[in-house]
């Protein structure tokens, strides 16, 4: 097989290709690759195959849907199935902790959802009357996909050197010290302090010129960076008394991985936008949504500007609300029910915690940190070469049958939520001898 066509994203081409790990199926908690051998899946794909892989009724869904018809459009013209995911994904957003959420405009991923969340964010406040409020307000550290917008008010500094950038963007200072906050056993004790920040921003531009802010509530793929107790508290406050929309990147933490259905849920804050993509399907079919509060939606029906007639908001995709993927994310959020992933989660979650913690004390392991059914284990890097131990560590453990994921010299995990406390002690007795 020829691998030089296929340009593969936020790899190592040259190393891949030299050395490739090519997996060919999955079922259940594991892959298996070229060879037949069976990789324990450490991190759910990459971070989104929550129900587990090859799902028998999700892949009957999708295989029922493709029989029936194989796209139909959403400019102008609707379809069953996106209006009864738009309202099943609404009741499950609230159940927890009540209505929060009353309007869904599908995407087909992590990046367009981002994207599309800034945008409407943007024009809400113009059809209320405010076009002033343009700037938008991120993180350090943090990561929202690869559109324009998302690399905009993300903080990786390898997704933005190269490409032009949004304008009007400010950031957050990131809330990861290893001085004060090492070795945490779930959210942080340090770094509340930090949320302040926000108002500064607000005192250096004005809070009417601020349309909104956006937050992972654990930022994933950078590391696994978890918030302080009382901070994401805080950043919520400062956005009410300030009028700014607050943005939950829920892309990763979403749908069971902090062991409830969403961030919001964990933390108990009301995000006034809400991005999802990844476990919305289980992975098995592109899709992502940005899920509004009623007052987000009514701007642009009745507000101040909103149009008389016609279009009220000029955005979509071709894709939006596919039929395969409608059909897809129904059947996740019916496996989810069924097999109780969330209760299977919250079970094992003390277990989880107690096999990060053990890896303290290996070698080069400099802190270790948790939440839900996330995991980050942070090396000290190689001198002279960022990031090198970390990926030999990846190579290490797919040749012991695990696929880890790693970022910088971090390595991260999410497995799927149908793990059980034999997949946790392979996980972790893997690594130790890799590590050792």
């Amino acid at each position: 097989m020829n691998l030089d066509a296929f340009w593969m994203p936020f790899t190592a081409n040259r190393d891949f290709k030299a050395y490739p790990r090519l997996l060919v199926s999955a079922n259940g908690m594991h892959y298996r690759d070229q060879d037949g051998r069976e990789i324990l899946d450490g991190t759910a794909g990459l971070w989104c195959v929550n129900a587990g892989h090859n799902q028998p009724r999700i892949v009957r869904a999708i295989q029922e849907c493709a029989a029936k018809v194989d796209f139909l459009p959403s400019f102008q013209m609707g379809h069953p199935l996106a209006f009864e995911l738009a309202e099943k994904l609404i009741a499950y957003s609230g159940n927890e902790s009540g209505q929060k959420f009353a309007h869904v405009f599908f995407t087909n991923s992590g990046s367009e959802s981002v994207d599309s969340a800034l945008k409407i964010a943007l024009a809400y406040h113009h059809m209320r009357g405010e076009p002033q409020r343009t700037r938008l307000i991120g993180r350090e550290r943090a990561y929202h996909g690869v559109g324009f917008g998302g690399i905009s008010v993300g903080g990786i500094a390898n997704n933005r050197k190269h490409f032009s950038l949004l304008p009007e963007v400010s950031h957050l200072p990131h809330t990861h010290n290893l001085e004060h906050n090492a070795w945490s056993r779930g959210q942080p004790a340090w770094g509340t302090h930090l949320a302040d920040e926000l108002e500064h921003i607000i005192f250096e531009h004005g809070a009417d010129t601020i349309a909104a802010v956006i937050i992972e509530p654990v930022a994933g793929s950078t590391g696994v960076l978890v918030p302080p107790q009382g901070y994401l508290e805080k950043i919520r406050a400062i956005c009410d008394r300030h009028g700014i929309l607050l943005i939950f990147d829920e892309v990763i933490t979403g749908f069971g991985r902090l062991t409830t259905r969403f961030a919001c849920d964990r933390f108990g804050i009301q995000p006034d936008i809400m991005t999802v993509a990844k476990g919305l399907t289980n992975a098995s079919v592109p899709m992502g949504a940005v899920l509004v509060k009623a007052a987000i939606h009514d701007a642009f029906m009745q507000g101040k500007h909103a149009p008389t007639s016609g279009i009220e908001l000029f955005h979509g995709y071709t894709t939006t609300a596919h039929p395969l993927a409608c059909a897809a994310a129904l059947a996740t959020l019916e496996v989810h029910e069924k097999l109780g992933l969330l209760e299977n989660a919250k079970g094992l979650e003390q277990y989880w915690e107690d096999a990060v913690h053990s890896l303290r004390g290996l070698p080069h392991v400099i802190d270790l940190r948790n939440l839900g059914i996330i995991a980050g284990i942070e090396l000290e890097p190689i001198p002279g070469q960022p990031g090198a131990r970390a990926y030999q560590v990846l190579k290490d453990a797919f040749e012991k049958g695990l696929m880890i994921r790693v970022t910088g010299d971090i390595i991260a995990l999410s497995p799927p939520l149908i793990l059980e406390k034999e997949h946790i002690d392979r996980m972790f007795r893997t690594l130790t001898e890799i590590l050792k």
